[in-house]
């Protein structure tokens, strides 16, 4: 031990640092639950929640972390650019007699939305947006970075700091990054300007919370939408019927389904299996309190291949109008540096209700 405390390994060092790197990771956590309680009207002083998370919960809260670097991190941009810049285009595509100052008066839903990024490229490219997410865990981390942080890279996230293992360098794993790379408010308002949006992104830019499977069948919601997009969402579910169905509900006659990412089902074999740091909506179809039986967590888990996904999607109502099976390669929360690396192939493709 006294070997490995000296330099020039000095673990003790290390450990420290990597102490430091937690309690700023925790600074973001104790704002987020601040803002969370008083968003949902919860008493800060009461017990009923205290010392309530799980394993499953501290596991969500580390994902969610690394999810700022993907979404929100200069440093996160090239699994941006491989995921959200094809959907983007395609919406730009199906909507091209469109012009930018009147896509405020198309509404778009993404379901999965995470951290909310594409849902805030969308709205930044003029469209009126609402995203959805299951996951509590992200709705409040959502919720901050979008309306609360008080200027572009105004605030540091560790996203490694817990993971000791395929380090080239130990300083890797002590990176730091800022969040947000831009700051929502600001570039929503210049957005508005440039393209002389008829609404304002206020006005047309919004959350919900719930399992898409339930919410998103209910009457309100009926030929509500132009267009859905998903981003490694699609293998979240136990039953892609229930998804497509879903989906068929709420698009109007005519419009389009947007789908980029792999099929990594994350049911197979009975149980939830997420993707290294994946798509948050599968890993709360856990939680005690959910009923299986309806939405998200509906029984009937079967895998599909890209293929057959095609196939199935125009049984039940949609044209194909493009596929590209393979569109490049992305990571998913990827250090870049890492010894370890996994890389998807994602599948995109365009659909159009019948």
């Amino acid at each position: 031990m006294d070997l490995l405390a000296s330099e020039p390994f000095s673990l003790p060092k290390t450990l420290d640092a990597v102490d430091v790197a937690i309690d700023v990771n925790a600074d973001i956590a104790d704002t987020v639950l601040a803002l969370g309680l008083n968003m949902y009207g919860i008493d800060p002083g009461s017990t009923e929640w205290h010392g309530a998370a799980t394993s499953q919960d501290m596991d969500r809260v580390r994902s969610t972390i690394r999810q700022l670097y993907r979404d929100w991190a200069a440093e996160g941009a090239s699994e941006r650019e491989a995921c959200y810049k094809p959907i983007l285009a395609g919406l730009n595509k199906a909507f091209k007699d469109v012009s930018p100052a009147k896509r405020s008066h198309l509404s778009v839903l993404v379901p999965g939305a995470g951290l909310g990024r594409l849902a805030f490229e969308l709205s930044n490219a003029g469209y009126a947006m609402e995203g959805n997410e299951i996951s509590y865990h992200q709705l409040l981390v959502s919720n901050w970075i979008l309306n609360y942080t008080s200027g572009p890279k105004s605030q540091s996230v560790y996203p490694w700091a817990l993971g000791f293992s395929n380090h080239t360098h130990r300083s890797h794993q002590l990176q730091k990054v800022q969040v947000p790379d831009v700051w929502p408010s600001e570039e929503l308002d210049k957005s508005c300007n440039d393209l002389q949006a008829e609404l304002h992104a206020y006005q047309r830019m919004s959350m919900s919370s719930g399992d898409f499977c339930v919410l998103y069948k209910e009457p309100r919601y009926e030929a509500a939408f132009d267009a859905v997009t998903t981003c490694f969402f699609i293998d979240t579910a136990p039953n892609l019927i229930a998804y497509i169905e879903t989906v068929r509900h709420c698009i109007k006659p005519g419009g389009v389904w947007i789908n980029l990412g792999p099929l990594l089902w994350h049911f197979e074999g009975g149980s939830p299996d997420k993707k290294s740091s994946s798509s948050s909506t599968s890993s709360e179809t856990g939680r005690e309190n959910q009923d299986r039986n309806r939405g998200i967590g509906e029984s009937g888990s079967f895998e599909l291949a890209d293929d057959e996904v095609i196939k199935l999607i125009e049984h039940l109502g949609f044209q194909i109008v493009e596929h590209n099976p393979v569109v490049g390669e992305a990571g998913y929360i990827q250090d870049p540096r890492s010894m370890l690396q996994n890389m998807y192939k994602p599948s995109f493709w365009m659909a159009r209700k019948i």
